[in-house]
Order: C-alpha cells, then structure tokens, then sequence
C-alpha cells in the first residue's frame, strides 16, 4: 500500500489507476503485502475498466451499479459526497445529477466532495480536501457553502485505516457511518437519500435500527464490484421522514 501511495503521490495525480507492471516488479523489493496488492490490482477486471472510462478509481463502479438498481442520483439533485478521494464517486455523481451542466434540457446539480486526503480538482465539484468530516468545523464549512439549501443525498464511501483488529476497525468504520447518518438527518430534505459503506459486525444490526427510525426504506446491498473476500456493505436508506414528520 505504501508502494501505491508513493506512486499516486509521485505523479500527482489522485487515482487508482496509474499501476502497471513496473510497478508490480518495483514492488517485489517491497513488503509482501504491498506486492499482493499490486498483483490483485492489475488483475481486478475493474481497475482496468475505470482507467478506460477515465474513472480515477474501481470504486466509480460500486455507485454506478447502485445507481442502475435504484435510481438514487439524477439531474438536478444536490449530493454531498463525504470520504470522496481519490474521488470516483464524486465523477459519477457530477455526470448523473448534470452538475457540470453538459444537458442543457436537464436540471443542473450540485456536488460537494470532502475528504481527510487532498483531492486533485474535479471540473464542477465543490470540495473540501484535507478536511476532516467528522469535525464541527469542517461540516460548518459545509454548511456555509450549501447556504441553507437542503441536500437531496449524501454518499459516504468513509472508512478508516485497518489495524487488522476486526472488532477495533468495525468501531472506527461504525463511528464515521454514525457521523455520516447525523450529518445526512440534519441536513436532508424530506425525501431524502443516504447511502453508507459498513464492515459487517457487531454494531452493524443496531445502526440499521436506527437509520430506520429516519428512513421509509433500508437495503443492505454489495454491488458486484465488491470483491469477494471484502467484509464491506453499503446500507441504502430512502425516503427520509424529516426531522419535524419524526417529532409529532
């Protein structure tokens, strides 16, 4: 991984798609871990796939085959995109609501984009790179450029650097989901969307409970593109109450 990181650091350029097999040699030098990644990499049917739509990474794939399943993002919707580097959601996310504006017939939309990693400028994302979500500041920052307008769906691929420890990486990965479902509740239109990455666990099971009480609609789904032996899960939830609709 550290390999990767020098290589995407390097070239200046945020994607997951700059690999090739010199790279593969190089990493032979390297840990045994970094050059597993690199062979499952330039395998994954995936990676090549988003180098030739000019994704900047597989993950592009994950939200695009939500998207054909349930219809979460079209033209004209506002998105906040928590977690986006190196950010492959945030192009899909552009290109379904029309946020560069390229369908004159469509309404245009607008995507915000933050991340703790700097992300390299997307062409009609707003985006907050080096900036922690689940700090107050960073999400008043947020707030201050959404202006008061309420968000039609909030996307959060957030998950943290794994120990190997699967009860303490489930915490942390549980801990950004609950920052991301607070966020979305307070800032959601009614109607609303939000979709969360999760590692399955102990907690998983409760935090369902509770995006339910916000939600009409909660799906569990692993697109495709997930691979096989990863424990990650994407919790779907649709139509959101509204704060005042839960207080009555």
């Amino acid at each position: 991984m550290e390999l990767y990181k020098n290589i995407f650091i390097k070239r200046n350029l945020y994607t997951c798609t700059v690999l090739n097999k010199e790279a593969l040699k190089s990493s032979k030098s390297r840990s045994a871990s970094s050059h597993r990644w690199l062979t499952r990499q330039l395998k994954d049917p995936y990676v090549e796939k988003a180098r030739q739509e000019n994704y900047r990474c597989r993950s592009a794939f994950k939200l695009l085959e939500i998207n054909k399943r349930f219809n979460i993002l079209t033209p004209g919707l506002v998105v906040v995109d928590c977690g986006a580097a190196p950010g492959s959601w945030t192009q899909v996310a552009l290109k379904l609501t029309n946020a560069i504006g390229k369908d004159e017939d469509k309404a245009v939309g607008r995507v915000f984009a933050i991340d703790r990693l700097p992300i390299h400028p997307i062409d009609g994302a707003t985006i907050l790179g080096n900036a922690d979500f689940t700090l107050p500041n960073t999400q008043s920052t947020l707030k201050q450029l959404l202006n008061g307008q309420p968000v039609d769906v909030v996307l959060s691929d957030m998950a943290p650097n794994a120990t190997g420890v699967r009860q303490l990486d489930h915490d942390k990965i549980m801990y950004l989901a609950y920052s991301a479902m607070k966020f979305a509740v307070e800032m959601s239109k009614v109607g609303g969307t939000f979709v969360t990455k999760v590692w399955d666990g102990q907690q998983t099971s409760e935090f369902e409970k509770d995006v339910e009480k916000f939600y009409k609609s909660i799906k569990i789904i692993r697109p495709p593109a997930t691979r096989d032996e990863s424990a990650e899960m994407f919790i779907l939830a649709q139509g959101f109450k509204g704060l005042k609709q839960l207080k009555t």
